[in-house]
């Protein structure tokens, strides 16, 4: 089951709003120069995770997923390379995202509603819970 991502500006815009929620609350707490240096470096962080998670501009970010049987992945990403992953066991699936981890890595894939058609996110959520879809045929 091939899937590709599509960029997600909800999600982008989501992290900015939390990483800017947390630069204000630094500026409240620490006023005068090391809070507005903490205030920038929280703002930067989160444009630079919209701009690779949410968005999908940088080198090593996820643009699509091919899922195989025995919970085997490959992962396409943004500079064209394919590199084969194993999803691990724990799982976060809910109506509005799935975790994806990789295993023997630190790394986890969040894959968010606007991502995908309902349809693919549908069969995603499915397969992240039961390791295959409806109809699928199993090897």
């Amino acid at each position: 089951m091939r899937l590709e991502l599509r960029e997600s500006r909800a999600l982008g815009a989501l992290l900015l709003a939390l990483h800017g929620a947390g630069a204000a609350c630094a500026l409240l707490a620490w006023p005068g120069a090391a809070g507005a240096a903490l205030a920038g470096v929280l703002v930067a962080t989160g444009a630079w995770a919209s701009w690779g998670v949410a968005l999908h501009r940088r080198r090593g970010s996820v643009r699509a997923i091919e899922l195989e049987p025995e919970a085997a992945a490959v992962l396409e990403l943004a500079d064209g390379r394919r590199v084969q992953a194993r999803i691990g066991a724990r799982r976060n699936v809910n109506s509005w995202w799935v975790t994806l981890p990789l295993s023997g890595t630190r790394r986890t894939l969040l894959v968010v509603r606007g991502m995908l058609s309902q349809d693919e996110f549908r069969r995603l959520r499915l397969w992240a819970l039961w390791g295959r879809v409806p109809g699928a045929r199993t090897y």
